[in-house]
């Protein structure tokens, strides 16, 4: 079954000059699939995570969600279809400093008023998932920035989202808390067969991908697929993205 079906999509911004930041992508994300957008700065990763994440709007073509277009919705039914269909992790976390890790993580609960015991138990559980238990009650600022990627994770799945969409999840980490975070992705996907989409510069965050399609000029070059070793598949995107351009600093 198909969780997300992007037809015919283009994305145009107009000026002077028009910009064609997407040109005819057709791309199709299984249920319980982990897929990896890859491309060189500007190809156009994000304009896509935008679309998908219903943050923009396709200059035409089609973005389905579990069947159905968010775009047809009106403001209201959008806003709740984000939060129910969609888990968001970003670079920069988003967490809110005024509130503690566990209130953090059940806020996407409270604005469904789920009841309280509802909302301990899906807490307790995805905690312990991510190894947070001990941190729930500290603030933002008194954990690291792993721990707090965590959290942002955490908060993204706790509804259950049809799709999980990750922007540059570890960009600002170092490499042992990337590892972690990537892990913990990679936990969720297989255990609790939640749908991802992982936009990253970092080769070593997108070899946790089922597949990788990559992007360039706004366009879908190719893709590759792992097989059962991670690291052969490491190996495999280092050489796909030095054969479609762009210098391996923008990469990593």
């Amino acid at each position: 079954m198909s969780i997300l079906q992007v037809k015919a999509l283009n994305k145009a911004y107009p000026g002077k000059v028009i910009t064609h930041a997407l040109t005819d992508i057709n791309l199709n994300i299984e249920q319980g699939e982990f897929v990896g957008i890859m491309g060189p700065s500007g190809s156009g990763k994000t304009t896509l995570l935008h679309m998908v994440s219903t943050i923009d709007e396709p200059s035409s073509g089609e973005v389905l969600i579990n069947g159905s277009n968010p775009f047809k919705l009106r403001t209201k039914e959008l806003a709740s279809f984000r939060r129910r269909q969609l888990g968001f992790v970003f670079q920069d976390f988003n967490l809110l400093d005024t509130l503690t890790i566990a209130e953090n993580i059940v806020l996407p609960l409270t604005l469904d008023n789920l009841r309280l015991s509802e909302m301990e138990k899906r807490l307790g559980k995805i905690a312990e998932r991510l190894n947070i238990t001990s941190i729930l009650n500290k603030r933002t600022y008194e954990i690291s920035g792993g721990q707090r990627q965590r959290t942002a994770i955490a908060r993204a799945v706790i509804a259950a989202p049809s799709l999980l969409l990750a922007d540059e999840p570890t960009g600002s980490l170092d490499s042992t808390s990337a590892r972690i975070v990537m892990e913990s992705l990679a936990g969720i996907n297989e255990q609790q067969g939640t749908t991802l989409m992982l936009v990253t510069h970092d080769p070593l965050a997108a070899s946790y991908c089922h597949r990788i399609v990559f992007i360039k000029d706004g366009r879908l070059q190719t893709e590759i697929r792992r097989g059962r070793n991670r690291q052969t598949f490491f190996q495999k995107i280092i050489d796909t993205l030095s054969l479609w351009g762009g210098s391996m600093n923008e990469f990593s």
